[in-house]
């Protein structure tokens, strides 16, 4: 943590921080002990109370206390936290407020020593002789002393009003944890459904718009090669037309194919694997060694992965071979790939490998990539297995 010169905007920060904080700190104190013969007006305001010194930390701070859970009555924990933090923060503030004032207040009065002998009419009577010398430097030196020293008392005292405002405003480890599930489940249920999306985008459009532009091609084909007798420019038209429906085909079945290759709910990641090395433009050397298969999200990221790696060699890498090695151990799935090519890849470098990282990142995998100048580059993925 570094702390901040006396002048600083930090050091000022924490001074209004703890010094703003023993007025309010004693208003919501009273008002809690106040509230407490009404026990209802209480249970309406300490949420309230609770957002006000949130806000604050906010504010002075730049911290964010996350959010308690909604109060689920007087036997909640987290009610007799808050009750706790607004009893106990006065008794905090006003300890923190005086030491951070007499250390600010001594520091001034001793770094401004030097003044009262010049402005008092004589006689001069000073209970400690200003006018020496020696009692003047001990005053200036211990004023810089405590100048230093503000800005750590400052920072020490916010930190530890912080630190209460943590235990007792803040979630517990309890409620975290849960919550950290919630959100995990929640994770998982979004990746499935987006997963069980691209699988129903891509039924339909097998089933629907190729099977069309097939009927289509067909048909253009059908008349171009028994209409012989129409004029040239219709002739063309009907050529070019076959030639546009068989690259719409050709186009869309690449998208279908990249999307959620039917294979691989069929046949599992060796198969569709192996479709993806053989239409790759430079040769590819596929290992796949899966006992058991995986969830099919995991199936979908690692064809993902792989499909991405050799399109972005095709198109990047210069490279004359390409491996892809594709093991699971245990509970975790390895999927590395690598290449001959010129190297230089970086994971900021472009959309394709920062799309890769977020799936990988989606599904809790880690990532790693080794892209020298000059090359080679690999991939190397760690994806869990369920």
């Amino acid at each position: 943590m570094t702390v901040p010169r006396p002048w600083s905007a930090r050091a000022w920060l924490d001074t209004a921080h703890v010094m703003t904080g023993l007025p309010v700190a004693v208003l919501l104190g009273g008002l809690t002990v106040l509230l407490a013969v009404v026990p209802r007006l209480l249970w309406r305001a300490l949420p309230w109370f609770t957002r006000v010194q949130c806000s604050r930390f906010a504010a002075f701070q730049g911290v964010r206390i996350p959010p308690t859970p909604p109060l689920a009555g007087w036997r909640s924990p987290t009610a007799w936290r808050q009750i706790a933090y607004h009893l106990l923060s006065p008794f905090v503030g006003a300890a923190a407020a005086f030491l951070v004032a007499v250390v600010w207040g001594g520091s001034f009065v001793g770094l401004l020593s030097f003044l009262p002998p010049q402005l008092e009419p004589p006689p001069m009577v000073f209970e400690f002789d200003l006018r020496d010398e020696r009692v003047l430097g001990i005053f200036m030196g211990v004023g810089l002393a405590l100048l230093v020293l503000a800005p750590f008392l400052a920072r020490g005292m916010a930190a530890l009003d912080l630190l209460v405002a943590r235990t007792l405003l803040g979630p517990s480890r309890s409620e975290l944890g849960q919550r950290i599930e919630t959100l995990t489940e929640s994770r998982a249920g979004v990746i499935d459904a987006a997963d069980a999306e691209r699988r129903r985008i891509e039924r339909d459009l097998h089933d629907g718009a190729q099977q069309r532009l097939v009927s289509l091609a067909m048909n253009l084909g059908l008349a171009r090669a028994t209409l012989t007798d129409l004029p040239e420019p219709a002739r063309q038209a009907i050529e070019q037309a076959h030639e546009e429906a068989k690259q719409a085909l050709k186009e869309l079945r690449d998208f279908v194919r990249g999307l959620h290759p039917a294979v691989l709910n069929d046949q599992g990641l060796d198969a569709a694997l192996s479709g993806v090395a053989a239409r790759a433009p430079v040769p590819v050397k596929l290992r796949v060694d899966i006992e058991r298969r995986t969830s099919p999200t995991i199936e979908a990221v690692a064809f993902f992965i792989v499909s991405e790696a050799l399109t972005n060699i095709a198109k990047h890498a210069s490279a004359t071979k390409a491996e892809v090695n594709v093991r699971r151990e245990r509970d975790r799935l390895h999927v590395e790939v690598y290449d001959d090519g010129c190297g230089g890849a970086a994971l900021d470098g472009g959309t394709g490998l920062r799309g890769l990282a977020q799936r990988i990142d989606a599904v809790d995998g880690s990532l790693r990539l080794s892209s020298p100048l000059g090359g080679p580059t690999t991939i190397e993925v760690e994806l869990p297995c369920e």
